[in-house]
């Protein structure tokens, strides 16, 4: 009998932001549904998303998503939808509870990492972030060339 594969998130990926990691360091993540009209779930799955400006905020207890721009369907008619309207996320009450505390600290924030369809639905990967400064993106990027460089001279022994 053969085992079922997990679904992971890079199985159905529509969209990834790539300079989150770049930008932020994040400390945990959270998988997340997202509330979409008809026309939004036809262009994600079309993979016209960009995440580049997004981020989560909290709003009367509910976590939504700005900023993210969802672009609006070719074949729709009037019942189109706004490209950069906000969207609730959907999360369990001891998550949302959870993420309220830790973003409560000044420096941190929500930030979409992937978009990706599980199930036929639409999720999101958000990640707990704190910004980085200019020297940390610096050794980041000192470190990463080491192991490149590592690697190619492991590679000739």
């Amino acid at each position: 009998m053969a085992k079922e594969k997990h679904q992971g998130p890079n199985d159905n990926l529509v969209a990834q932001n790539k300079k989150a990691r770049h930008d932020y360091s994040v400390m945990a993540t959270y998988e997340a549904g997202i509330v979409l009209t008809g026309t939004e779930i036809k262009s994600i799955r079309a993979r016209r998303i960009n995440l580049k400006d997004g981020y989560a905020q909290f709003h009367n207890g509910e976590l939504w998503l700005m900023n993210v721009h969802i672009s609006e369907y070719d074949n729709g008619n009037i019942f189109n939808h706004d490209p950069l309207r906000n969207r609730k996320l959907l999360l369990h009450k001891k998550e949302l509870k959870k993420l309220a505390g830790e973003m409560s600290v000044k420096g941190v924030t929500l930030i979409p990492l992937k978009v990706y369809l599980k199930h036929g639905f639409a999720k999101v990967l958000l990640g707990l972030a704190k910004g980085k400064h200019e020297y940390d993106k610096r050794n980041d990027i000192k470190r990463r060339e080491q192991e490149r460089q590592i690697e190619r001279v492991m590679k000739h022994y």
